[in-house]
């Protein structure tokens, strides 16, 4: 007669592991406060900045002190006198949502495929028609370069090139450390600089790959197109992926598990997902933060692959941001170099 299988040491081995994972998990203060406190601390933070706050009013270019007088009287519309170039060099960006040119007839500048665009011409048709039928046109924008889509593709290319440099160098050295990887590594005729430079290198490499996806998908799929030099884009990509690997290296130097280097990284990405003008231009934050938005190195490297791409910018017009990614360039791997530990 066969022996009754025994069912209850099974799961009792099952609940030891788990309870030696949780006991684990519990006694690195790092990767609590990454899985817990980070994201109660961001709830606070966003709670107090974003309560009881009105809508964020629409940006709107006027053409003409008649107009910008006449659409000043809602308060929920920010409008500003310019000229007509730099009216839609404004929309182009991002800056503003609406053109008002001067008539007759009254002209609305916009692109139709923008929800915030086409609220601005509904508030501003209300503001200037309080009484009676509107007496206006659309002109809407659907030229390859004022869309938004046009806005988007290079704000995408900057955050793709800076979760690449991230994620793919900063999380890969940490969890060779977890490995031992690193520990085995020490006793190669190997040196700490060149261990680092080929993390480097290997991002600058595989830039090449993947920039050309990139600008292929952007003009097959939606006819962007690059408006400046192809080669000056490659190399402002090149700086922004060696300051990105840098920061990567920086953030893995010290780092003891993968939770940590996770959470350091998330710290790191989560303030230029949204305030570094991937998604919508970084003039809608206040004029106080726009010296702490400019020193981000993301911002820089947006706003250069937008002027390039869309308004056919040189060196010189982009070497203020240049010269930031390089700096964080190296700076960057510099402190990382002093700071890195096998182990």
């Amino acid at each position: 007669m066969n022996a009754p299988i025994a069912t209850g040491a099974p799961r009792s081995a099952m609940a030891q592991l788990t309870l030696a994972r949780l006991r684990l998990f519990f006694r690195e203060p790092g990767a609590v406060f990454w899985t817990f406190g980070f994201p109660l601390l961001l709830s606070i933070a966003l709670g107090i900045a974003f309560r009881n706050r009105p809508p964020e009013p629409v940006a709107i270019a006027a053409e003409s002190a008649e107009l910008q007088s006449a659409l000043a009287r809602d308060p929920k519309v920010r409008v500003s006198l310019l000229d007509d170039a730099a009216a839609r060099r404004a929309l182009r960006t991002g800056k503003v949502d609406l053109v008002v040119q001067p008539g007759p007839p009254i002209a609305f500048l916009y692109d139709p495929t923008r929800a915030e665009s086409r609220l601005a011409r509904a508030l501003a048709d209300a503001a200037l028609h309080p009484h009676g039928p509107p007496a206006t046109i659309d002109r809407q924008v659907t030229e390859p370069g004022s869309r938004y889509i046009d806005f988007l593709i290079p704000g995408l290319i900057g955050m793709n090139i800076m979760s690449s440099g991230m994620w793919g160098i900063g999380y890969v050295v940490v969890e060779m450390r977890t490995r031992k990887l690193l520990k085995r590594l020490v006793a190669t005729p190997m040196s700490r600089a060149q261990f680092l430079w080929s993390f480097v290198l290997m991002r600058a490499l595989f830039l090449f790959i993947e920039l050309p996806v990139l600008l292929g998908f952007g003009w097959f799929a939606f006819k962007v197109g690059v408006a400046g030099s192809l080669p000056l884009l490659f190399g402002v990509s090149l700086l922004g992926a060696l300051a990105f690997a840098g920061i990567g290296l920086l953030v893995a130097s010290r780092a003891q598990n993968t939770q940590t280097v996770a959470g350091l990284i998330n710290l790191v990405m989560l303030p230029m997902f949204i305030a570094s003008g991937v998604f919508f231009s970084t003039a809608r934050f206040p004029d106080a933060l726009q010296p702490f938005l400019k020193a981000l190195p993301l911002t820089a490297l947006n706003d250069a692959l937008r002027a390039i791409m869309t308004d056919g910018a040189g060196l010189g017009a982009i070497a203020g941001p240049l010269a930031l990614l390089a700096g964080i360039a190296a700076a960057s791997f510099a402190l990382a170099l002093k700071l890195f530990r096998w182990r």
